[in-house]
């Protein structure tokens, strides 16, 4: 699969669960649970494999995205910090729902960035042979990605 694609499918699967959270009820405690942990597999994953794999090779093929890049490493700097405290948050907190609302106002300015400003440059740059074993790459960094978003380089910068 293409790298870009991959990245887009993961951000439609963590949209997917970000809908899914804003639907449940008030007291669906234990379902926002679920929820709010698929989101910290989910974006630590996709954290790990976009500063791992695609990350790098953007900025090789389209240096013109490199402050792209740096900012999108701030910006998942500060996610990683958040999917941590929601860790270990009791989903019934009064700061869960506030925690997970900025969380996703913060994803969702993150995607629209890379989506419309900047994918575009990487894929007129690499074309579309290098962006399939660039996905290929990603998919196998993906298996070894941490279970803590702690535990992806960007939470230590």
């Amino acid at each position: 699969m293409d790298g870009i694609v991959l990245l887009r499918e993961d951000h439609k699967t963590v949209e997917k669960l970000f809908k899914e959270f804003e639907r449940v009820g008030d007291d669906a405690h234990d379902r926002k649970r679920e929820i709010a942990d698929a989101v910290i597999r989910e974006l630590t994953a996709h954290a790990w494999i976009e500063e791992r794999v695609f990350y790098p090779a953007a900025r090789e093929a389209a240096p013109d995205t490199t402050d792209h890049v740096l900012e999108s490493v701030e910006e998942h700097h500060v996610v990683l910090w958040m999917l941590s405290e929601l860790t270990g948050l009791d989903p019934r907190d009064e700061r869960f729902d506030a925690k997970m609302s900025v969380l996703m106002e913060n994803v969702r300015h993150h995607v629209e960035e890379e989506e419309k400003e900047w994918f575009p440059d990487v894929r007129k740059a690499m074309g579309r042979k290098q962006l399939v074993a660039l996905g290929e790459r990603m998919a196998e960094e993906r298996k070894s990605a941490p279970d803590h978003p702690l535990q992806v380089p960007s939470a230590d910068e």
